[in-house]
């Protein structure tokens, strides 16, 4: 008797039956691929940074490509409701990078839509001289000016006793980075912006996951960023994100996004208002097409839907990657304890929970090696390392000529720039591999002290110990030096004797 088989009996079902056939050959193709990696110390690489997935990051990006809705669509949207949900703020927008997302916050503030308020060319944005330059850029690009602070250590977090002296009548905004995951003062800085009535933009992107006072990093300021790039804390491999929950702003965002109309229909809707026809802005004729209506000059920054459905499986990760960043963070504190009278640890601001973005440490400048010779031996023993992005900032090459104040002397950020630099602690490390990091860095201390190894790459000046040698120590060089010296001269000489 021949068995019934169950047929599709719409397009719809047969379109999820082709699906789940394909789906079925992607989870077999990540096993094949990306499963079951070994780790072999000294020869594997240790990354800094990474990204993190299975098979269902997998999945959802080959089913947003086969809707081949290719700008943003279904997935972003449901990204977006979700990521502002967990983050605890009103409104999400995705686009297509970090940095982008630090461009749209700060030139949403010079729109004039927002009247006295607005940030017009000249005013000033109080920053911080150590970190990333896309969080400084849009500074300059809005042509504000940016008046730099110094950063206080271990925590390269923004100097809040010099924010007094920073104001002047034009400051109108502060916008600041919560550095390699570690919060600001968001008590100190949230009370100036009050109390001189500023805005604040909070660069989150290394930060997500990170909490205050109780409450996350990116929902205190008017405007908060994120990156999803793949070294960031759950990745879209480029994408990002600004989040606000002020009404009145989404929807400049979402203009200065969306090539700077004046419409907040998404992709592919129309006549969302009822009144498409029914508009007259600016000097153009009653009844022109509101979706070529434009108010702002803005930008387009949109992400794809693919990006947003590797985002919506990520998304389902993001606690436990929140939590195994915590985990190895505080192995490897506990590791590199007794490294203390040549490191400077990194330690969180008070009153925070940082979801620590990397492990940053601090060469002394009383340290018997350089930052630059660590380093350099760590990278030689495949252990991944980065420098905290630009240093010093007012020192690299292309804000020379820009207009800028600074307060103070920089002088932690110079210390960042020469000494500083970071481990990795993303999920994908496991304790064996953070053990190899210890193991490596304790060996190398060990030889500096013995003083059997010593570096001389390039221009560094090698340093050298000044420790007392051990007892009997210049005894017996110098009995070896007798020993060895002496005997051959006694043969030079006997041989002279046997030619005369």
């Amino acid at each position: 008797m021949t068995q019934s088989i169950s047929r599709p009996s719409s397009v719809a079902e047969k379109d999820q039956v082709l699906r789940e056939k394909v789906f079925a050959a992607v989870e077999e193709y990540y096993q094949f691929k990306f499963a079951n990696r070994q780790f072999i110390p000294g020869q594997t690489y240790v990354p800094v940074s990474g990204k993190v997935f299975d098979e269902l990051e997998l999945i959802k990006l080959v089913d947003s490509s086969l809707d081949f809705w290719l700008t943003t669509g279904r997935f972003a949207a449901e990204f977006e409701a979700r990521f502002a949900e967990w983050m605890g703020v009103k409104h999400c927008l995705l686009v297509n990078s970090g940095s982008s997302a630090n461009l749209l916050a700060l030139s949403a503030l010079t729109s004039p839509k927002l009247g006295d308020k607005r940030l017009k060319p000249g005013d000033e944005v109080i920053t911080v001289a150590a970190g990333f330059p896309t969080t400084v850029n849009p500074i300059f690009q809005n042509q504000l000016v940016p008046v730099f602070l110094d950063v206080n250590l271990p925590g390269c977090d923004i100097d809040v006793d010099k924010l007094d002296e920073a104001l002047s009548d034009r400051t109108r905004a502060i916008m600041v980075a919560h550095t390699l995951g570690n919060p600001f003062n968001l008590d100190a800085v949230m009370a100036f912006a009050q109390k001189h009535d500023l805005w604040v933009i909070e660069d989150n992107c290394d930060a997500v996951g990170s909490v205050y006072n109780g409450k996350k990093t990116g929902t205190f300021g008017q405007i908060a960023t994120v990156s999803f790039y793949p070294a960031h804390h759950m990745t879209m491999g480029e994408g990002g994100a600004v989040l606000t929950s002020d009404t009145r702003l989404k929807k400049i965002l979402e203009s200065f996004r969306d090539w700077g109309r004046d419409c907040w229909c998404p992709p592919g809707v129309d006549n969302t208002c009822n009144k498409r026809f029914g508009w007259q802005l600016g000097e153009l004729p009653e009844g022109y097409d509101h979706k070529y209506t434009y108010s702002h000059v803005g930008y387009n920054l949109k992400m794809t839907d693919m990006q947003a459905a590797v985002g919506v499986a990520q998304l389902d990760k993001l606690p436990q990657f929140v939590k195994k960043r915590a985990e190895n963070f505080e192995f490897l504190h506990k590791k590199l304890q007794d490294l203390q009278d040549v490191l400077i640890l990194p330690e969180p601001t008070p009153n925070s929970e940082p979801s620590w973005f990397v492990f940053l440490l601090l060469v002394k400048e009383d340290a018997p090696l350089t930052r630059n010779e660590l380093v350099r031996h760590l990278e030689e023993k495949r252990i991944g390392t980065r420098l905290l992005f630009g240093g010093n900032l007012v020192r690299q090459p292309l804000y020379q000529g820009w207009n800028y104040r600074v307060v103070g002397e920089l002088t932690n950020a110079d210390k960042v720039m020469h000494g500083a630099f970071w481990l990795g602690v993303f999920p994908g490390l496991t304790e064996e591999m953070l053990t190899y990091v210890s193991d490596t860095m304790h060996a190398r201390q060990e030889m500096i002290c013995r003083g059997g190894f010593r570096d001389n790459p390039g221009n560094t000046k090698t340093r050298y110990i000044s420790k007392p040698a051990p007892p009997g120590y210049i005894s017996a060089m110098t009995f070896i030096f007798f020993i060895k010296y002496i005997n051959w001269l006694s043969i030079i000489t006997y041989l002279f004797y046997l030619s005369i």
